[in-house]
């Protein structure tokens, strides 16, 4: 009986997606809540702009040395037990935020957070490319970033309530916020051992026909690629392609958390607003690009064209920046920060398809986790260069035309 591709593949997403989606969700809210926590931690503990975007982006120089060994050992160990490690590692790490009494602390702090939480997004990356063909493979990674959209839809007015708990249990409501967020990945990592399996090989949740299917169909595709590009790690390091990548995903990293970073004090400077009104609007960038990135992985999977798939929305992002940088009105400055947004998450799906096409075995675990942390260099660079720029100049505009020309 003749296997339905289709169906197969829909089962393969219902199955991986759901809980990985939910992992990148905690996952992007305990790396950014850091920003809401600002709007009262900085007052508490007396840390400058420049202190706060040093911690801030500190985290990805954590993150960006110890990516390449980690993905290596998660290639080599399998995806469960190594993501489960960081799920739990990071969980109690980013709870622990909520014992910084001073700006030592809070640098040493969201440094090991990075340190923790290495490898887990090119791990899944690479996860994901032993699951999906690559003609699918766009719209994947797409759904499975959504939640770094979708973080924001939900953590901002969920981390908005958090620090009305102030003075709750004689907590400050920004160490509630750490507690709270913090705890729900531990879960999840031992839940991980459960719900995940390291290839399709294992997966008994397909029948026969479809795992003979879908391991054929991945094994064709990946010989392929090592027949033209070999499977050696010292194959990604020599390879230009690998570096023009880390290079454009840095432009796009630094757009994405040199805004999402500052968001919520961005806001705070359009209108005077509570905690849980900047945490009810901050959402809104994020929801509008959750949809377009998921149309444009769609178009660029269903045309088979990645390269303006990345290019056009990077441009799209520009224009949002700049136009961020030279309004006035709160409404205009919110609607340019969402364009902003759709352009930057629109790139993204796209973007990931591109190293499985050149990259296989212990080459694409190598690559993949080197191009993510030159990019993620980028989540260091964006938010710290916003808080010079606004500690020098008192205002968003020129950090925010800094992330326009990047992208």
């Amino acid at each position: 009986m003749p296997v339905d591709a289709v169906a197969t593949i829909r089962k393969t997403k219902l199955r991986l997606l759901t809980p990985l989606l939910a992992l990148l969700f905690l996952s992007t809210i305990d790396r950014a809540n850091i920003s809401f926590a600002a709007l009262q931690m900085k007052a508490d503990l007396g840390l400058s702009d420049a202190v706060y975007g040093l911690g801030a982006g500190i985290f990805f120089l954590g993150y960006f040395l110890f990516e390449v060994p980690s993905n290596l050992i998660l290639e080599r160990v399998g995806a469960r037990w190594w993501i489960a490690r960081i799920m739990v590692s990071w969980g109690v790490i980013s709870s622990c935020m909520m014992f910084v009494r001073g700006e030592a602390a809070f640098h040493a702090l969201r440094f090991l957070l990075g340190v923790a939480e290495a490898g887990f997004f090119p791990g899944v990356i690479l996860y994901l490319s032993y699951w999906f063909p690559a003609a699918e493979r766009a719209r994947a990674v797409a759904l499975f970033m959504t939640a770094t959209a979708m973080s924001g839809v939900v953590g901002g007015p969920v981390s908005g309530a958090l620090l009305e708990m102030d003075g709750i249990g004689g907590l400050a409501g920004w160490q509630w916020l750490f507690l709270l967020e913090g705890l729900p990945a531990v879960a999840l990592g031992f839940v991980v051992l459960v719900v995940l399996c390291d290839r399709p090989e294992h997966a008994r949740w397909l029948e026969p026909q479809e795992q003979s299917w879908l391991v054929a169909r991945l094994a064709a595709e990946r010989e392929t690629v090592a027949a033209h590009h070999g499977t050696e790690l010292r194959r990604a390091f020599a390879d230009r392609r690998v570096w023009w990548l880390g290079l454009l995903y840095f432009a796009l990293v630094s757009g994405i958390y040199g805004v999402s970073l500052w968001l919520p004090q961005i806001v705070a400077g359009l209108a005077r607003m509570s905690a849980l009104e900047i945490g009810l609007v901050t959402p809104i960038p994020y929801l509008v690009a959750s949809v377009a990135m998921v149309l444009v992985a769609r178009h660029s999977d269903r045309t088979g064209e990645r390269r303006w798939h990345i290019a056009g929305p990077a441009l799209v992002g520009a224009v949002g920046f700049a136009a961020s940088a030279s309004v006035e009105d709160p409404a205009l400055a919110l609607a340019s920060l969402s364009l902003a947004a759709v352009g930057i998450w629109s790139a993204l799906g796209p973007f990931w398809t591109l190293p499985p096409t050149f990259l296989a075995g212990t080459a694409a675990a190598g690559g993949i986790a080197v191009i993510n942390s030159i990019g993620n260099l980028g989540g260091f660079v964006g938010p710290y260069a916003l808080g010079l720029l606004k500690q020098a100049t008192g205002s968003f505009r020129t950090g925010l035309l800094l992330l326009a020309l990047a992208l």
